[in-house]
């Protein structure tokens, strides 16, 4: 499949489906990494679906790309620019319209997988445009609120599903943020499925094949 020039740069695994538009996923990568990283996962999950890799927007040094700038200061202690954050949740809207328009793909089909800052934009697609996302899948990352759309918790959940997980042994991003999101999700009264897994920041083969038989049950 040829490459479009989008918004976004982004590498494509093209859907096995011919007759008709197909589902499509949508990878998030995390904080210095690239659109190479998450689709590692592209051969082992449905063939059905396109699966396109997204890389997000802000170069890093000397290497990677990120979402949003992430600063560690030494007298204010980590923190995160949350406007950068909410260009890029934008962003990553517009490319998901311009995809679905430019590939030929169905639009009521729409799963984000994120890891650690790409899932922490998944959320923030999702919980501020429900009505675009079918289903997400959130792995090591946790819904930042303040990104998200004013008035979401007025907007319809029906059609969501969210599948979430992290490591019990994170040292990046502490479980206790993790824990908190199911928490939100109930509240919204949003179907979802929440999983610890004996790891650090990663996602470890029991991890992967849960959430590979989630998204096949969903599709």
């Amino acid at each position: 499949m040829t490459l479009a020039p989008l918004s976004l740069e982004h590498i494509i695994k093209p859907s096995s489906v011919t007759d008709k538009k197909p589902a499509v996923l949508f990878m998030l990568h995390g904080y210095g990494s690239n659109e190479e990283d998450l689709f590692s996962f592209a051969q082992e999950l449905p063939k059905e679906l396109c699966i396109i890799s997204v890389r997000a927007p802000y170069p890093l040094q000397p290497f990677g790309y990120a979402w949003y700038a992430i600063n560690f200061d030494e007298g204010k202690g980590k923190w995160s620019d949350d406007n950068q954050a909410i260009s890029s949740r934008d962003k990553i809207l517009a490319f998901i319209d311009e995809a679905c328009a430019t590939y030929h793909l169905d639009e009521s089909k729409i799963t984000l997988l994120g890891f650690s800052q790409g899932t922490i934009l998944s959320f923030a697609v999702a919980l501020s445009y429900p009505e675009k996302i079918k289903n997400v899948i959130g792995l090591s990352g946790y819904i930042n609120e303040r990104i998200l759309k004013d008035g979401y918790r007025n907007n319809d959940f029906t059609n969501l599903h969210i599948y979430t997980s992290h490591g019990q042994v994170d040292q990046v991003i502490p479980i206790e943020w993790a824990e908190k999101t199911p928490e939100i999700l109930s509240d919204l009264n949003i179907d979802h499925v929440y999983e610890e897994f004996p790891s650090g920041h990663g996602v470890i083969p029991q991890n992967f094949y849960s959430f590979k038989k989630w998204l096949s049950d969903k599709l």
